[in-house]
This record gives C-alpha cells, sequence and structure tokens, in this order.
C-alpha cells in the first residue's frame, strides 16, 4: 500500500509558515461547517444562533490566518510549496481552500447581516463565491490533469484525498444556491441556477468514478496505513454535498424558472437525496466499523482527522434539506443527533490540532 498520510503535521508554531500544506484549509472547512450546519437545523433558539456565530466568527478569523501565513509560505519557501503541488498525494488537498471560502461565505451571509449588515454580508459572500468557484474549478481540472500526466500513480495508490480537488464545485453548487436570491434578475438569475446544477453534475460523475476506484482499492489492497484512515470520510463529502445542493436549489428554483420545472427540481431533491443518503449511511457504517478497528490497533493523530468534521457536515445539511422537503420528523431528528455527533467531532479535532500547533 503505497497511499500515506499527509504530512508533516507536527510542526511547531514557529515552523508552520515554512511548511505550511494546504490540508490545513480542512480546519477552516471544519469549522465553518459546524456553524453554516446549525442554521439548517429544525431548531430555532438564541443560544444555537448564537454559538454557531462565534464558531463562524472563529473560522473566518482562521481562514485570514492562513491565507496570510500561505503567503509567507510562497513568498519565502518558494522550494517546499512548490513541492506541495508536485507531491502525488499532497497536492490533491489544494481543494481544501477553495471549500474554505465557500463555506466561510456561506457562513458571513447566514450570520454576519445583525454584525456588519446585509449589503456587506452579501458581497463578502460574493467574492469569496467567486473566489472559491474560480480555484475550486481550476483544482477540478489541474489536479486529475497532473495525475494523468505526472504524478507517479501505483494500483493501490487511490484514497479517499482524491476527492478534495473535485469536490469544490459541487460546494460552490450547494453555497451558490443561497446567492440566488441576490442575483439580478432574468438571464443572470438563470445563468446561476444552471450553472449550479451544471457544477453539481460536474462534481457527482467524477466523484461516483473515484469512490468506485477507493472501493477497488479497499477490496484488492486493504484499508493502508493508519493515519489515512480517517480520510475515508471524505467519501460523505460529495454524498452530503449532493444533497444538500438539489434540496438548496430547489429551494430557489422558483425565483429563475417557471412553475413546471421548478416543481420538477424540487422533486428532484427529493428523488435523489433519499436513495443517496441510504449509500451515505452504509459508508458511516463502514467507515466507522474501520476507524474503530484502526483505533484499536492504534491510530495516530494528523491533520487528517479533520475529515471527521466537514463530510459529517455535509451530511447533516442534506438530511435537514430532505427533511425540510419532505415534512419528515425523523429525517428532522436525524439532522439532530447528526449535527451532535459532528460538534462532539470539531471539538475533539479543534482542541488535539490546537496542541499539536503550540507543540506540546
Amino acid at each position: 500500500m503505497t497511499v500515506t498520510a499527509p504530512a508533516p503535521t507536527r510542526a511547531p508554531r514557529q515552523r508552520l509558515s515554512q511548511n505550511l500544506t494546504p490540508n490545513w484549509f480542512a480546519s477552516v472547512m471544519g469549522t465553518g461547517i459546524v456553524a453554516n450546519a446549525a442554521a439548517t437545523l429544525p431548531l430555532h433558539n438564541r443560544g444555537l444562533t448564537l454559538f454557531a456565530t462565534v464558531v463562524w466568527l472563529a473560522a473566518s478569523t482562521w481562514m485570514v490566518v492562513l491565507i496570510a501565513k500561505t503567503i509567507v509560505h510562497w513568498v519565502k519557501f518558494n522550494d517546499v510549496a512548490r513541492s506541495h503541488v508536485l507531491h502525488p498525494t499532497m497536492a490533491h488537498f489544494y481543494g481544501a481552500p477553495p471549500m474554505a471560502f465557500l463555506t466561510v461565505g456561506t457562513g458571513t451571509l447566514l450570520f454576519g447581516p445583525p454584525l456588519i449588515g446585509v449589503d456587506l454580508a452579501v458581497r463578502i459572500d460574493w467574492v469569496l463565491w467567486i473566489i472559491g468557484t474560480v480555484t475550486g474549478l481550476v483544482t477540478a481540472v489541474l489536479i486529475p490533469f497532473l495525475t494523468f500526466t505526472r504524478y507517479e500513480v501505483k494500483m493501490d495508490s487511490a484514497f479517499a484525498g482524491w476527492l478534495m480537488p473535485v469536490v469544490p464545485p459541487m460546494v460552490s453548487s450547494a453555497t451558490g444556491a443561497l446567492l440566488i436570491p441576490h442575483t439580478p434578475e432574468g438571464e443572470l438569475r438563470l445563468l446561476m441556477l444552471l450553472g449550479c446544477y451544471a457544477m453539481f453534475g460536474l462534481s457527482l460523475f467524477v466523484s461516483v468514478v473515484m469512490i468506485t476506484m477507493l472501493w477497488s482499492r479497499l477490496a484488492h489492497h486493504k484499508i493502508g496505513a493508519a493515519a489515512a484512515v480517517p480520510t475515508l470520510w471524505i467519501v460523505l463529502g460529495p454524498l452530503g454535498q449532493s444533497i444538500t445542493a438539489t434540496n438548496n436549489l430547489a429551494n430557489q428554483a422558483h425565483l429563475a424558472v417557471g412553475e413546471n420545472l421548478s416543481a420538477a427540481f424540487e422533486a428532484m431533491g427529493v428523488l435523489y437525496g433519499i436513495p443517496t443518503l441510504g449509500f451515505a449511511l452504509l459508508w458511516v457504517g463502514i467507515a466507522a466499523a474501520v476507524t474503530i478497528h484502526t483505533i484499536r490497533k492504534d491510530m495516530p493523530f494528523s491533520l487528517t482527522w479533520w475529515s471527521f468534521t466537514f463530510p459529517v457536515g455535509t451530511v447533516v445539511t442534506g438530511i435537514a434539506g430532505l427533511a425540510g422537503h419532505t415534512g419528515s420528523h425523523v429525517l428532522g431528528v436525524m439532522s439532530i443527533i447528526a449535527y451532535g455527533f459532528l460538534v462532539c467531532a470539531w471539538m475533539i479535532v479543534a482542541v488535539r490540532t490546537v496542541r499539536m500547533h503550540l507543540g506540546q
């Protein structure tokens, strides 16, 4: 098994800028989704909103810090930065920064208006959405291109991290839906809707291909390195985010298309979402079993543990979206329970990451 866990992950604070790997942005994604998922739950209380707002502010602040450190990293340690791009494992995690931008942008739209006003919150979300979408489309093309032409890939090289550079367009689709009401009416709004659906398809089909390759690798070459096991949870990302995308877009379709087509899009959200949720729950069972099996033997902490957060968060938002369109109380309760697991995982991983960052 040649798949290795993304490294390095134990550099002390003063060396972070020198050896900053792109998977650090997964911590922004994993923190931001805790806030964003709270807004989708069938719960409405001031305590939850306050908690989510604080978490969004933490994600936003940390994103700014990482952006600054990334700039320093590329300016002062260009050779190291370029080595990450050319590394056949690490390069796939360049999908994390675009998703971090998109996640924080959505949080700004959801929680920013009381603090900075609606107009500024919308403008910030537009900027972050455009940056995240453009960079996400770049990674979705560039990383597969390098995989096909430059990286050394063996029969047992496939791992769930391969999904990272191709999932950002799906995140753009899900988060872009919230910007449709803020898009000028007419052709531009229609283009926004159709573009989001196109990015949904772009990411969906390539994700299916990669999940199939991952299943084959697991069957033929087993789970491999213990430190890479948490990445199995990344599979939930395109699954949960695709459910979220179809349901979010269905909520806004009536603003851009006629009644009949809008109803079709809403039906699509449910007809696609329920079967996909079934497979997602199957994968939760498999990933949980493999994770517990590995923990019993020893699963060292690394930044791959952030895979326990963002992908799970997308399942929360997906279930909540389905609950809203079906009126199912069971799905509503499921989303709340899943959110509880998400918060617990986030707290554990965040504390361990801080300890690692401080070199303890």
